[in-house]
């Protein structure tokens, strides 16, 4: 169970359209270290497109954060299909602007996402795979109920090995 002391209140919502600008800040230097540094201007645009063309593709669902009371952008979360040692799951992916990090935003978020994926029941389990070196992350998934499963090697992004933690939650039978 989440602790709710103290933890801004926030939303999630489809990834639409009009999104473009919190990807721009969400691609900032501070915000890619774990990802390999920010994205041309046409891996953006490519990946804005995704996002919100995913849900109507029914693989999967990106959301932007919206911090409550003002419905204020400050992130994303999202989860997709995705193959992983030979299994069809969900993995699950997380961002919170940097003046909003450490206060419980994306944990909650998160929270929210794996209701929507518990919802669908596509797959019987969810990944999150955050590079061993991302405590934050890795905080996340202990906090969430996640199973340390270990670690592997990764390419993301393509071209790019990084060594990452395996975390894995069941879905939900409720």
């Amino acid at each position: 169970m989440l602790d709710q002391r103290n933890v801004p209140e926030v939303t999630i919502e489809p990834w639409d359209e009009g999104d473009l600008d919190l990807l721009h800040l969400l691609n900032a230097p501070e915000m890619t270290v774990h990802f390999g540094g920010p994205e041309t201007e046409e891996k953006i645009l490519s990946r804005h497109k995704r996002y919100y063309e995913l849900a109507g593709k029914g693989t999967g669902r990106m959301f932007k954060i919206l911090l409550l009371p003002d419905l204020e952008p400050v992130g994303s979360v999202g989860y997709w299909d995705t193959v992983w040692q030979e299994e069809s799951v969900y993995e699950i992916g997380w961002s919170v602007l940097t003046a909003f990090q450490g206060k419980g935003i994306a944990t909650e978020a998160t929270a929210k996402a794996i209701a929507y994926i518990n919802s669908e029941k596509k797959h019987s389990s969810i990944h999150a795979f955050p590079k061993i070196n991302n405590p934050a992350s890795n905080a996340i998934c202990r906090k969430l109920g996640f199973s340390f499963i270990g670690e592997y090697d990764f390419e993301y992004p393509k071209g790019c090995f990084i060594r990452i933690n395996d975390w894995m939650l069941p879905v939900s039978e409720k």
